[in-house]
């Protein structure tokens, strides 16, 4: 009787280690951190299937670069700085944000966004939208 509570138990742990290395839970999905404070880089589109990108013409001679903030409680924070009135004048807009898999879904101002992860790593964020637009922010 002994034997096969060994024998079980052992079988149980290895079955659970088994499974919990499974790595297709989340296929396709990136794990890294996407809180935090994110500046507009560059923008672009794929012609003929290769990126154009281009840096972001938002972005305002002598002024910090225009971000998102994504914060843990799943607001955003999105500044603009424009100089039209005075110089380096930020605008900043609020919002929600949510992340299903690969999908990034902004609320701001009552317009929706829904935009594909292309790539996400510790110093860039890459994302697409559904008009083929590219959007790359880095840390």
């Amino acid at each position: 009787m002994k034997n096969r509570s060994i024998v079980f138990a052992l079988a149980l742990s290895i079955g659970l280690f088994v499974t919990s290395c499974r790595n297709d839970d989340n296929e396709g999905e990136t794990l890294a951190p996407l809180i935090g404070k994110w500046n507009l880089s560059q923008v672009g589109t794929t012609i003929n299937g290769q990126e154009q990108l281009m840096d972001a013409p938002q972005n305002q001679n002598g002024c910090d670069k225009d971000y998102i903030n994504l914060k843990i409680d799943n607001t955003i924070t999105e500044g603009d700085y424009d100089s039209t009135v005075s110089p380096c004048s930020l605008d900043i807009d609020a919002g929600i944000y949510s992340r299903s898999h690969n999908n990034l879904t902004t609320v701001i101002d009552g317009a929706t966004k829904i935009q594909d992860i292309v790539n996400l790593t510790l110093k860039e964020l890459k994302l697409k939208d559904s008009f083929g637009i590219i959007t790359v922010y880095t840390r």
